[in-house]
């Protein structure tokens, strides 16, 4: 083997070109076993078992790629997300499900910058956590690992979180690609849908985070149109590579994304990750017996190699050493994530913000009210050094308070314990057990999550609610839970409802302050909460085939004329806002909405203003009205901002399938700006282009 021929020097913050230049000089020099390896994950499928189920816990320190030493070629370090970082111990944000409510880009992107920081802190140089699938349905398992059901804010929080993890010079992956939102048919599901459906629906939020320059893209586990998702050429080419110009690398779902080797090559899957696999055994031979070329190895180690360098040769940021990881910084922000993300439901009375100064006696009912309890135990648990349960979180919040605690088993002892108290906090919800990541099928482990069996809380927390009802006036429900949960059975019985989701290990801090009024809530929902199971699209959690229709969530409600428990974007506040009627002004194909927001109320708060868009005169049927802008004001009482949001032409265009591309057109808009999906809460103002 000849030596290297440096012609190209990598420098500090080198141009794309140099990079190019050089990743083609190491091309020459890489040999065969060299060039599979580095298109290989390098762990064995033991170890990757062992990880999961006997031995410390899943992916523990990074997953790497084949480093070449002789060659000073870097490899690939895995580390999984997105709660935060799953390697060693590390800070554990709220789900992502959570973070969506906050509506909020900014936090999330400085949710990004800690968590790349602490990716680098672990050893890892990629971040496998930007989930951004969509979930038609809420009884998808790992609807808490993504940030809603509409596609524009998933777009706009993944692409948040992508810029904020590779500031800190980590890859970014953004996944499950595509059409991957059922838990427990994952590994056999093949999922068909039209083309605009694709293109309008299930992929923008993923052309979002590439425009935002994500350096990766994982495949699913699930067929697309008959073909294994992360061995399709359709999208892993003809759309990633061909329709969106896509320049980093691709990396396979783990283990069993890539069926066939040579399939998954010459289909664009460019890394078989994180085990010595179908690459590993099956290329060589397929090398020698010209079913794939050296150019098509040179192909996807090119990918590889310029995304890689890229990252290597960025100036970082900051020094990162083991001692910021979970360090007070970055449990701040966790704590201010999970403070903006939970969402205040009902507040009959202004039962809260409960009394400092008149609560002496506080009891907290339910199995969940002192359970450390931050999501599932799959792919994405996040190891950290300790949670805060929300009876822990209300004895810090009131250490001179008498703080009682009962599991609920016992209704009668639950309803003497209520009516002797000043404030009654029931926790209701779900665990890991009961959503999530689903391995059954692939391994013996049993009661790991999965699709939901229903969307209702179980027995023990309904009758636990029904039976106080009346027996205190100052009762609030914390619901623990991933996405929607149909509450309609009791809902009128408690006087207080606030959904806490998945909220990580500072969520019961939150939770007391916002139960105290030291923080008033500020998150919407990130899903329609619908009136009935049936209102949703059709789910089956054991399922060979299924077609993935254009209409869900809120779209759904207002092309079908449903009403809904609670709309999408909905959530209520201790403060009360005015938003004035909107101000258009068009701007070279870009429709300016202009109001002012006012806390006319006696709390310091934030609203989050939306911007939903309809039309009128389209070629094709179009959805009442669409997501396509918002912001988050925060405001102190009388205080009064003007807020500004958009929506371009080219954002306006449907997938016109005939000619395989945006169309275009010059109809009339109608621009409905307010703080919830709800008809009611909107004012409405038409604008052509």
């Amino acid at each position: 083997m000849r030596e290297i021929v440096k012609k190209t020097k990598l420098t500090e913050n080198c141009s794309k070109e140099t990079i190019r230049k050089f990743v083609d000089e190491i091309l020459d020099q890489l040999t065969v076993e060299e060039k599979i390896g580095i298109m290989s994950g390098q762990i064995t499928e033991e170890k990757l078992l062992d990880d999961l189920f006997v031995i410390e816990h899943y992916n523990v320190k990074p997953y790497p790629t084949m480093e070449v030493e002789r060659l000073g070629v870097p490899n690939v370090r895995f580390v999984d997300g997105p709660r935060g970082v799953v390697s060693g111990s590390a800070t554990c944000f709220p789900v992502a499900m959570a973070r969506g409510a906050t509506f909020n880009r900014e936090l999330e992107e400085e949710i990004g910058r800690v968590i790349g920081a602490e990716v680098r802190a672990q050893g890892g140089n990629y971040f496998g956590g930007v989930c951004i699938n969509l979930p038609r349905n809420p009884r998808w398992g790992r609807a808490q690992e993504c940030y809603g059901e509409d596609q524009y804010h998933l777009g706009e929080m993944g692409a948040a979180l992508t810029k904020g993890v590779q500031s800190q010079n980590v890859m970014a992956c953004i996944k499950h690609f595509a059409l991957n939102s059922i838990e427990n048919s994952r590994f056999k599901a093949d999922v068909h849908t039209d083309m605009r459906a694709l293109h309008e629906v299930y992929l923008p939020h993923f052309k979002r985070c590439i425009e935002e320059g994500a350096a990766s893209v994982m495949g699913a586990y699930n067929k697309v149109f008959g073909e294994q998702a992360s061995e399709s050429k359709f999208l892993l080419k003809d759309i990633l590579r061909d329709m969106w110009g896509f320049e980093g690398f691709t990396l396979s779902d783990f283990l069993w994304a890539v069926h066939d080797g040579v399939k998954g090559v010459k289909g664009g899957m460019n890394i078989d990750m994180p085990c010595l696999s179908h690459y590993h055994n099956e290329l060589p031979k397929a090398l020698e017996e010209g079913k794939i070329t050296m150019e098509d190895l040179d192909e996807a180690v090119g990918y590889i190699l310029r995304t890689i360098y890229f990252y290597e040769t960025r100036k970082d940021p900051q020094k990162y050493t083991e001692d910021i990881l979970a360090c007070e910084e970055h449990i701040e922000v966790a704590k201010r994530a999970a403070e903006q993300s939970m969402v205040l439901l009902k507040n009959d009375g202004n039962v809260l913000p409960f009394d400092k100064e008149k609560t002496d006696k506080i009891v907290v009912l339910g199995v969940l009210g002192d359970t450390e309890n931050i999501g599932d135990h799959g792919s994405s648990k996040v190891h950290p050094y300790y949670t805060v349960t929300p009876l822990r979180g209300l004895m810090k919040k009131m250490p001179k308070a008498q703080i009682l605690y009962n599991d609920g088993s016992d209704i009668e002892r639950a309803k003497e314990l209520a009516a002797d108290a000043d404030a009654v906090v029931i926790v209701a919800g779900y665990i890991h057990s009961d959503e999530g990541e689903y391995l059954a099928d692939r391994t013996d482990i049993e009661h790991m999550g999965g699709d939901r069996a229903t969307m209702r809380l179980h027995k023990r927390d309904t009758d636990l609610i029904r039976a106080l009802k009346g027996v205190n006036k100052n009762t609030v429900v914390s619901i623990i839970g991933s996405s929607a949960i149909l509450i309609d059975e009791w809902e009128a019985d408690v006087p207080a409802i606030l959904f806490s989701f998945y909220s990580g290990m500072e969520g019961g801090n939150a939770l007391a302050n916002i139960l105290f009024g030291d923080v008033t809530p500020s998150g919407k929902l990130p899903y329609t909460v619908a009136m009935n199971e049936d209102d949703y699209p059709e789910f089956d959690p054991d399922v060979d085939y299924i077609f993935y229709e254009y209409y869900h969530g809120y779209c759904k409600m207002d092309k079908e004329n449903r009403n809904v428990f609670y709309p999408f974007g909905y959530g209520l506040s201790y403060t009360s806002f005015d938003i004035s009627a909107p101000k258009v002004d068009i701007f070279n194909d870009t429709a300016k909405l202009t109001v002012t927001v006012k806390n006319t109320g006696d709390y310091e708060g934030a609203e989050v203003v939306q911007l939903y868009v309809g039309t009128e005169g389209s070629a094709v049927d179009r959805p009442v009205k669409l997501l396509k802008d918002f912001q988050r004001v925060e405001l102190l009482p009388g205080e009064e901002k003007e807020v500004t949001l958009s929506v371009t032409k080219e954002a306006m265009a449907y997938f016109n399938e005939e000619k395989n591309t945006f169309t275009k057109e010059d109809i009339t808009y109608i621009a409905y700006v307010g703080n919830s999906s709800d008809a009611k809460s909107l004012q409405s103002v038409k604008f052509e282009f």
